[in-house]
């Protein structure tokens, strides 16, 4: 398996480039590596999103889909760049996206952001493309085996066994909102704050599930990644419910913790810093430790 890193991406987004008849992105500037590598191009305006898998075609091509019903409905998100290119391109298989770049962040996002956003989403009717479910659990085994060789076996097979037990669990969540419409990933990382309000990226997890995954990425925030507690009573108070007061909430937590460990497997194999922090995942797991802090990638 060729590893995914900066190099084989930045050779991906040069031949979708290529096929979209932009310009070669010699100058382009890596934003994040993880499931995507995404890069300011830099002129034209325009950010791209260079998929890590051909298997994630199909869900580039929802998120444009999506992206567009979203804006149509009045909700603030991030805008395809359709003029090359309305549909994903593939190179080598992987899919490349392009989008309008924002304006300048006027400061960064807090966790009460997300509120009026959020409130937007759990409010649009039912949407003409399908959405699906927001299956956390789906890419676990996909994640792990790209991890093979490269994080302990017993691990892999501690994660698998959380999984199946999670997703059994999952079935029979009661929940306390009218499911619908969600983000699926919904922390301040996914918003821009721009000249014109909080803006929402990322739109790749849109689905149509319990409104309590949206509440449950930021009670896990706080718990596991140092987010204040006074951001988060603001965001709380601001939506007007604590999902943490929700019996099924230590489900869905464990479900999304398991999910978020496997995650990190995938970049073992390029990056020590992910070994380390996949060990540190594993092990809070294992003994229990919910207070244990985990860093970002």
């Amino acid at each position: 398996m060729i590893p995914f890193d900066e190099g084989r991406a930045r050779l991906l987004l040069a031949r979708a480039c290529a096929r979209a008849g932009l310009p070669a992105p010699d100058g382009a500037r890596l934003l994040a590596l993880g499931e995507n590598a995404v890069f300011d191009l830099g002129d034209p305006a325009v950010v791209a999103k260079v998929g890590r898998g051909p298997e994630l075609y199909e869900r580039a091509h929802r998120e444009l889909t999506v992206a567009r019903w979203l804006a149509g409905q009045g909700v603030p998100v991030v805008r395809p760049y359709d003029a090359p290119a309305p549909e994903p391109q593939a190179a080598d298989g992987h899919p490349v996206t392009f989008w309008h770049r924002l304006a300048p962040a006027v400061r960064p996002a807090r966790p009460v952001d997300l509120a009026p956003l959020l409130h937007a989403l759990h409010r649009l009717p039912v949407p003409p493309v399908p959405l699906g479910r927001r299956d956390l659990l789906a890419p676990v085994g996909r994640w792990l085996d790209s991890a093979e060789g490269y994080v302990a076996p017993e691990d892999v097979a501690f994660l698998r066994d959380r999984r199946d037990a999670f997703a059994a669990a999952l079935a029979d969540l009661a929940p306390r909102l009218r499911p619908g419409v969600i983000h699926g990933d919904a922390l301040p990382r996914n918003v821009h704050v721009g000249p014109d309000g909080p803006v929402l990226l990322d739109l790749e997890f849109v689905a149509d599930d319990l409104r309590e995954h949206d509440l449950v990425v930021l009670a896990l925030a706080h718990d596991r990644y140092g987010v204040p507690g006074e951001e988060y009573r603001a965001f709380t108070e601001a939506y007007g419910w604590d999902v943490r007061d929700w019996p099924g909430f230590a489900v869905l937590r464990g479900a999304r913790e398991t999910a978020s460990a496997s995650w990190v497997a995938q970049q073992a194999a390029s990056n020590p810093a992910a070994s380390a922090e996949f060990r540190r995942r594993v092990d809070s797991l294992r003994d229990g430790a919910t207070e244990v802090r985990w860093y970002p990638f």
